[in-house]
């Protein structure tokens, strides 16, 4: 039985470090990621998707975009994240 290395499988599929298809990989990811987090918490609130996009002033379906990982940009991400009382934190690396 072989085992592999996540960078490896990742380099193999979606390319080095630094290049466009692995940097596109990435993004997704941490939309998908995001979008996780919000769907949780939201849930955990007992909240719906209507709810929160009022709280937030935007409409239902840009939530569910949220959520999907399709449309997240950070000035809505702490919008919604400051709805649902969660923190974002930057650091370095």
């Amino acid at each position: 039985m072989k085992t592999y290395k996540a960078k490896d499988l990742l380099d193999e599929r979606y390319g080095q470090k630094g290049s466009e298809s692995r940097e596109k990989f990435c993004d997704n990811a941490y939309s998908y990621y995001f979008g996780e987090i919000i769907r949780n918490r939201r849930k955990e609130l007992n909240m719906s998707q209507e709810k929160l996009a009022e709280v937030v002033g935007k409409k239902r379906p840009y939530i569910s975009r949220i959520e999907n990982g399709e449309d997240v940009r950070i000035s809505n991400l702490l919008l919604v994240a400051n709805a649902l009382d969660l923190t974002i934190q930057l650091t370095t690396r």
